[in-house]
């Protein structure tokens, strides 16, 4: 990317101080954090473009979640819009995701291009994605392309450590996992959060399991309005057992459940 196209973007981008699901900082994004963005963004897109697929999942490493265990922090569903760019002549890949507005607890739905999916200070410039299965992304595509039924899942109260198997709360992962349940189960978008979480029992997926001291947990329900824990079955709160939804989780399970492939890497 050269030096005329870097500045740009540091221009469009100069009007959205406060992006949806970023940290409200007043500090810019730097030129090398565009490009490394943005180049990160062409490397998928030509990847997702080979790999045959309308629909797939994409992760990517907003945050350091390592001493968990953790390779990815936040995911979403890319396809493959035919209705192309601005002139209609080029096929593109947005980006449909949950994102949590300014750590508050709130968050909402949004549909990106890949390039401003990737413009969010990751930790580590890498991505990865899985492949679904043909039926399932058949099933998936007509959901993503209706805002209504999209939004059928949506819960905007938000937790970024939200149960796995409740309802109070939705983090970003728990919504593309419901949606993608709910899809699979048949529903197409118009059954409740209880249906697709027992469709996923159903189909053995095991949420991503944290294991959160009580210092630890007491210092981010004091400091953060983005983390409730009660939600959490006691005995596993209290014992630091933290069941959530993970990218990781997902990924893992999409093989064991013939619903997906195993997650390619991507990298600059």
């Amino acid at each position: 990317m050269n030096s005329k196209t870097v500045a740009c973007l540091l221009l469009a981008l100069a009007a959205g101080a406060a992006q949806a699901g970023r940290p409200c900082e007043d500090k810019p994004l730097s030129a090398q954090q565009i490009e490394r963005g943005m180049n990160l963004a062409e490397a998928t897109a030509r990847q997702l473009e080979a790999s045959g697929a309308r629909v797939v999942l994409l992760a990517r490493a907003g945050q350091d979640l390592s001493k968990h265990g953790l390779l990815w922090s936040h995911l979403g569903f890319a396809y493959r819009d035919k209705n192309g760019d601005a002139t209609g002549s080029q096929p593109v890949w947005r980006v449909l995701h949950k994102l949590n507005h300014c750590g508050t607890a709130r968050a909402d739905l949004f549909r990106q291009g890949l390039g401003e999916f990737f413009l969010d200070r990751p930790h580590r410039y890498d991505a990865a994605y899985a492949r679904l299965s043909p039926a399932l992304q058949s099933a998936l595509l007509p959901v993503l392309r209706d805002n209504t039924r999209l939004r059928r899942l949506h819960e905007p109260r938000y937790s970024m450590v939200s149960y796995a198997w409740g309802d109070k709360y939705q983090q970003s992962n728990q919504w593309v996992l419901e949606t993608l349940a709910l899809a699979a189960d048949g529903a197409g978008g118009a059954g409740t959060r209880a249906q697709a979480q027992a469709w996923l029992r159903a189909q053995a997926y095991q949420p991503g399991l944290l294991r959160l001291s009580t210092a630890t947990r007491l210092g981010a329900r004091v400091g953060m309005a983005n983390v409730e824990f009660d939600d959490h079955p006691s005995a596993q709160r209290f014992a630091g057992r933290i069941e959530t939804i993970t990218a990781d989780s997902m990924f893992a399970w999409l093989p064991r459940a013939g619903l997906g492939e195993p997650a390619e890497l991507v990298r600059q």
